[in-house]
């Protein structure tokens, strides 16, 4: 069953688990574009040499063809090849590869601040433009009565037009006074609906505002709740509690991170009057770790086929990857705790898997060892032989992990005894 890390370790762990999945991506990335760029090149070749080509050069392109067939098919060969030795070697040296990194972790590191986004409604900051004023309307012009043609009726004519500008002077004349008289009332409206749109926007303004900072409020008050926490692990570490040592070593584990296709938990327990530490170390089954030894062509069939690992070489890799974890974990914990609060530790590492006689769930111990600090200390681990270490710290170590055969059982040796 996985073991739920606390929250400071969780976040170690998935702050770990990016930074891996990001330099995956990164290398992904550049096989694929090199893989690409090949690609194009190939194709753009062939497109040349085809509109080159002539009916006598048909046979020749063909086998050239086919020779550049073959060429990128070992080509995938060696890229699969390459991979396959890139898990290998992850897997051989899970335990060197914790040795060039410092496993301390300053607890400061992990005081969090809160970060708030910009205020999202900053177009409710802007008032409602004023709306242009409506101009007062121009007063009526009385126009000039158009001259009279001909010679007859003239006087006629002369008093007609005269009478059509009266007309209309008096038209616009009241037109203009009713336009003027509404000119109050349509000027009363325009306010009103300018100032009724800025009241619904200062209004919705108060609301996103109240909104944002209660928002802001939450992140500050989780923010704080998760710097006290740490104030009291930093504290209860200067006490040597045993929950502050424990969850410590959790957030030392959880910065430990194994290849993805291989997690590893742990789960501890401390006991201040003997300043020892029990850990337990779950890792995935053998079925989890390639039994291929590499990858080949075959011409006749085109096709490209696994080459099986020897019996031997899987189950010594398995059991090397068995000790590495279990030294590994060791270590990390003793160089973490540089104040020397954990005397020893006490480790079991096993794998939970299926019963194949009953179909349930089934633990299976591999390593069960001890080792105070002053022992662990004198080993270079850089110039030892795991298996050896592991006999030479008097540990149970399982003959075959590889075959799911236990420890003999019997627990763990205390290392402060």
């Amino acid at each position: 069953m996985a073991r739920r890390r606390g929250f400071f370790a969780e976040m170690q762990h998935q702050a770990r688990i990016a930074e891996q999945r990001q330099r995956q991506a990164a290398r992904e990335h550049s096989a694929a574009v090199r893989r690409a760029e090949q690609a194009q090149r190939a194709a753009e070749r062939a497109r040349v040499a085809a509109a080159r080509a002539s009916e006598q050069d048909r046979k020749r392109l063909e086998r050239e063809a086919a020779l550049a067939h073959v060429e990128a098919r070992q080509a995938e060969v060696e890229e699969l090849n390459s991979t396959l030795q890139d898990r290998y070697q992850i897997l051989d040296s899970l335990l060197t590869a914790t040795l060039d990194v410092d496993d301390f972790v300053d607890l400061e590191t992990l005081r969090v601040f809160a970060e708030h986004p910009s205020f999202p409604r900053l177009d409710l900051k802007v008032p409602v433009p004023a709306p242009k004023p409506i101009p007062d309307p121009p007063l009526p012009v009385k126009r000039e009565p158009e001259a009279v043609k001909g010679l007859f009726g003239r006087k006629q004519k002369t008093a007609e037009a005269q009478e059509a500008v009266e007309r209309q002077y008096a038209e616009d004349y009241w037109a203009w006074t009713a336009a003027t008289e509404e000119l109050p009332a349509r000027r009363a409206a325009q306010d009103a609906a300018h100032n009724e749109a800025e009241r619904r926007r200062e209004e919705q303004l108060a609301v996103e505002t109240a909104k944002y900072e209660t928002e802001c409020a939450a992140r500050e008050a989780e923010a704080k709740e998760q710097n006290e926490a740490l104030d009291q692990l930093i504290a209860g570490l200067g006490y040597g509690t045993a929950d502050a040592v424990k969850e410590y070593v959790e957030i030392v584990l959880a910065n430990s991170v194994y290849p993805e296709d291989f997690p590893v938990t742990h789960s501890s327990v401390f006991e201040p009057s003997t300043s020892e530490l029990f850990v337990s170390v779950r890792i995935p089954g053998p079925e989890t770790v390639p039994t291929i030894k590499q990858y080949r062509y075959v011409k006749a069939n085109d096709e490209i086929t696994p080459t099986a690992a020897t019996q031997k070489d899987a189950k010594d890799r398995y059991a090397t990857i068995v000790n590495n974890v279990a030294l590994r974990t060791i270590h990390e914990v003793f160089e973490a705790d540089r104040r020397g609060l954990i005397r020893s530790i006490s480790l079991e590492l096993g794998t939970e898997t299926i019963s194949p006689a009953t179909g349930q769930p089934l633990y299976v111990p591999f390593v069960a060892v001890a080792a105070n600090r002053e022992q662990f200390s004198g080993l270079d681990l850089r110039a030892v032989v795991p298996a050896a270490t592991l006999a030479h710290l008097g540990a149970a170590v399982s003959k075959n992990p590889q075959g799911l055969v236990p420890i003999a059982s019997g627990g763990i040796r205390r290392g402060n005894e």
